[in-house]
């Protein structure tokens, strides 16, 4: 007999095949329901929001007013003095030309003004990533031996990069980049930074001959091998402007309204160390300068991507990785900067408008590009409003290509490696590793393997040894998932974890068990043993009769999903429990395991009177049930 003031569980027919299917894939491609507004819209304005919804320019520029435009020209001027220094230091980085740092501020931040939908991400270069495609292409082609082939395969691989970040912006698959944990990047970053200052030993001390490896050990070796190249008047130089640098940076943090002086500070190295180097003809004393810079827009290379079967292994390889590491920095940079401002940024068409970017980029005598913290931070505290700000730096580098290129061609080697030094000691976080092992050691090891991996093995296998960790991590998570027992909290209808709780209350003759994760293939096994582990763990705590377990429920409210291995596992157990003389309940499952549950005839075997809506309902049912079997052992 049923306690009748229990609440029925809805047995709705399974949905269809083709609904499910479409409501997953909505799930997963777009969790942010964009065309929810265009549902009752008109055909003219469901076609104007969805051109809006894939070109943000179009969004945005209707209500754009010269008030906004005063602070976008501001913040645009200023990003370009941080944009020339440091397009031709990670050129230099990159062991390309100089000219194509500068090239790679014209085209893309074009481009990103009309896909990019943050409106205080700026767009350029970043370190990490040029170093990252020195040392992939320049393993099968050398800057030095063969600098045309090594620029050629650079553009092949920027092209393939933005092939990649527009495909998966498409396929609404920035799922992928969620894989790169924020452990990974943190350390990811951190190595970079260690192994990028190292390599600017070699212009600090005026170093003809280097290492072509990246690692820690291989650069040190290299410095202290050729002692016989130092040259102290690099070296001296380069201190000051090192030293003026962070003096600029310090100023920045102790007054953020003087963040225009560390955002200039570049440039003033530049143009310092240009007429320092014209006037006191600094190549007689060994200190290097860039050399000819031509003036000029971009030329065409379409032309020059090479995709020979030779050389396509490196391209693609360096392509797919450092599109990887350029979104998710470029993404997680602009998500945070939109949260100060209570805004918010669509990583697919960030992606997209990446992909975009590296791919005209290419044809246009540009390398990969993203948004840079150091110029997204500039871009912000100067005030910026929308996307203008980067159409500002375009036509400002551009002013820059046609007139003002040669007067770069002074600027001392050793100026650009202080200004790279500067950028990268920032991004060494030391206070956030401490953080995580404070908080949670797998994140810290998983933030070393980073850290160690690219600073003495190489960036790919740093980064690769990272992933691997997490995805261990996450594998172990979904073969070992969460299970707790429950108990009543006094002089409520609360049922949570004793563990967590100790004030919870048991109940007598019924063993209520919380499920936390999808149930499948991987973890079935595990679920049914750990959920005997808990019955035989009760039943063997006294050998009273009292305490014997005859109601065993299961909680399912946080199990999203389950597989044919699950449900199987659970008739398995069901057959373990009657042979026991227990009997199984399943409390509040969701459709999608409903479902399942209904389709494979489970509800049947159990019975759709052992489905329960809440924990209070099936408690108060078992204990209706365990009156009855008693008053009825009584009578007999």
């Amino acid at each position: 007999m049923a306690n009748p003031s229990r609440q029925a569980v809805n047995f709705a027919a399974p949905r269809g095949f083709v609904t499910a299917f479409k409501a997953d894939c909505k799930e997963t491609f777009f969790p942010d329901d964009p065309f929810h507004e265009m549902k009752h819209e008109k055909p003219l304005n469901k076609l104007k929001k969805t051109i809006q919804y894939f070109i943000p320019l179009f969004e945005w520029l209707p209500n754009y007013n010269l008030r906004l435009f005063r602070y976008d020209l501001l913040a645009g001027i200023t990003i370009t003095s941080l944009a020339i220094p440091q397009g031709i230091s990670y050129a230099k980085l990159a062991s390309i030309p100089p000219i194509y740092g500068l090239y790679s501020s014209f085209i893309p931040p074009f481009v990103y003004s009309i896909f990019g939908s943050s409106k205080h991400l700026a767009v350029g270069t970043v370190a990490a990533c040029s170093l990252l495609l020195s040392e992939t292409v320049g393993a099968k082609a050398s800057p030095q031996d063969d600098p045309t082939l090594y620029l050629h395969l650079i553009f092949t691989a920027t092209f393939f990069t933005g092939i990649f970040q527009t495909a998966l912006g498409f396929l609404r698959l920035g799922i992928l980049v969620d894989f790169l944990s924020h452990s990974t990047i943190t350390g990811f970053m951190g190595g970079t930074a260690i192994i990028i200052c190292l390599q600017q030993l070699k212009g600090m001390f005026g170093l003809i001959h280097f290492t072509t490896h990246t690692d820690v050990v291989s650069v040190l070796g290299a410095v202290f091998r050729h002692r016989n190249e130092w040259r102290w008047e690099s070296a001296v130089v380069g201190i000051i402007f090192l030293a003026f640098l962070q003096f600029t940076r310090y100023l920045r943090q102790k007054r953020p309204k003087l963040f225009w002086v560390s955002a200039i500070a570049p440039m003033v190295v530049v143009v310092v160390g240009c007429l320092f180097a014209f006037f006191a003809h600094a190549e007689k004393h060994g200190i290097q300068i860039v050399g000819e810079l031509k003036k000029g827009l971009n030329p065409p290379s379409i032309q020059y991507l090479n995709f020979d079967p030779q050389y396509l292994p490196v391209t693609v390889r360096a392509g797919l990785i450092t599109g990887l590491i350029a979104m998710a920095e470029g993404i997680a940079i602009g998500r945070s900067f939109a949260i100060m401002k209570s805004e918010q940024t669509d990583g697919n068409k960030e992606m997209i408008a990446f992909g975009f970017m590296n791919i005209i980029g290419s044809f246009t005598s540009c390398y990969l590009t993203t948004g840079p913290f150091s110029k997204t931070a500039v871009n912000f505290n100067a005030g910026c409003r929308t996307a203008m700000s980067n159409v500002v730096m375009g036509f400002c580098m551009m002013l820059t290509l046609l007139f003002l290129a040669p007067l770069f061609r002074y600027t001392p080697l050793v100026a650009l490696s202080a200004i790279i030094m500067s950028a990268m000691l920032g991004l060494i976080n030391y206070d956030e590793m401490i953080h995580l092992f404070k908080v949670d050691k797998f994140d810290f090891v998983i933030c070393m393997a980073a850290f160690l991996g690219v600073s003495f093995i190489s960036m790919d296998v740093g980064l690769m040894l990272s992933v691997g960790l997490a995805l261990l991590r996450a594998l172990l998570y979904v073969a070992r998932p969460a299970a707790c027992k429950l108990g009543k909290i006094p002089n409520s209808s609360l049922y949570r974890d004793t563990e967590q709780y100790p004030g919870s209350t048991p109940i007598q003759g019924v063993l209520v068990l919380q499920l936390g994760s999808p149930i499948y293939f991987a973890n079935s096994t595990y679920i049914r043993e750990r959920i005997l582990r808990y019955i035989k763990g009760e039943q063997g705590v006294s050998d009273s009769k009292t305490d014997i377990i005859e109601h065993l429920l299961l909680d399912l409210s946080g199990v999203s999903s389950i597989d044919m291995t699950g449900i199987e596992t659970f008739l398995e157990l069901r057959r373990i429990l009657d042979s026991k003389g227990i009997k199984l309940s399943i409390v509040n499952p969701r459709i999608e395991v409903l479902e399942k549950m209904t389709l494979a005839k489970f509800t049947d075997a159990i019975g759709k009177e052992s489905f329960y809506l809440s924990i209070e309902d099936a408690v108060q049912n078992c204990r209706f049930s365990l009156h009855s079997s008693k008053t009825t052992m009584e009578e007999a």
